[in-house]
């Protein structure tokens, strides 16, 4: 198992104003996170107070991401990656049109990101949770799962870190983490989905309990 930081440039590039996301009038962090925790319309394309705010595919955004995975990892055409948590398939989109002849899948618990998912790979994704995956073991290649487990409950993040051992050759993924008060409290004003607030040591212990042998990075709210 290793750390390997491929996420923390595009996570940086969002300006975050903690406090008026917080403190908003309209949506307060309450009703913010009711919404969101829907996986619905709010959550991907609603108001930005909610979460994304309109969560659209830009051309290119997360090639650099595709790029390293596919090098990192020696990903030749055949080759099969599954991504646990794929929203609108943007990812895979990216991996797709960076390595021709690799072959990619994705599950994701909101109905709504798959029906709303990219063309190119919309038929390619399957709604159902991370902690029950419909695959057989080994099937992949690569599995990824990019800022998505930490929006579990302990029960279901134990399932689904051992169900990304099971099927998956090679794994990467990339959660929420914090190193100190500062970032802590980033974290708890700025998320409207998470459930794990874990610092490193934390997220080392469920890695140990539950098996779980691939790489990892985490990103934090400076």
């Amino acid at each position: 198992m290793s750390y390997i930081d491929f996420i923390s440039t595009i996570h940086s590039e969002t300006n975050r104003d903690y406090l008026a996301r917080v403190n908003d009038a309209k949506f307060p962090k309450a009703k913010a996170a009711s919404l969101a925790k829907k996986w619905d319309y709010d959550y991907w394309d609603g108001d930005r107070r909610i979460n994304y705010g309109g969560y659209n595919y830009i051309p290119g955004r997360w090639a650099p991401v595709a790029k390293k995975l596919i090098n990192h990892y020696g990903l030749k055409p055949g080759n099969s990656v599954l991504d646990v948590g794929c929203g609108k398939g943007f990812q895979l989109v990216e991996l797709a049109n960076s390595l021709h002849g690799l072959v990619v899948k994705g599950v994701d618990v909101s109905h709504y990101a798959i029906e709303h998912a990219h063309s190119d790979v919309k038929e390619k994704l399957v709604c159902c949770s991370a902690s029950t995956l419909p695959f057989e073991d080994n099937e992949f290649d690569l599995v990824i799962s990019i800022n998505t487990l930490h929006n579990l409950h302990n029960a279901d993040l134990f399932s689904a870190l051992k169900e990304l051992e099971r099927v998956g050759k090679n794994k990467y993924l990339c959660v929420e983490s914090y190193r100190n008060e500062e970032e802590k409290a980033n974290l708890l004003y700025w998320q409207v989905t998470c459930e794990q607030f874990n610092n490193p040591e934390d997220w080392a212990w469920w890695f140990d309990v539950t098996g779980y042998s691939g790489d990892h990075s985490f990103i934090f709210f400076k």
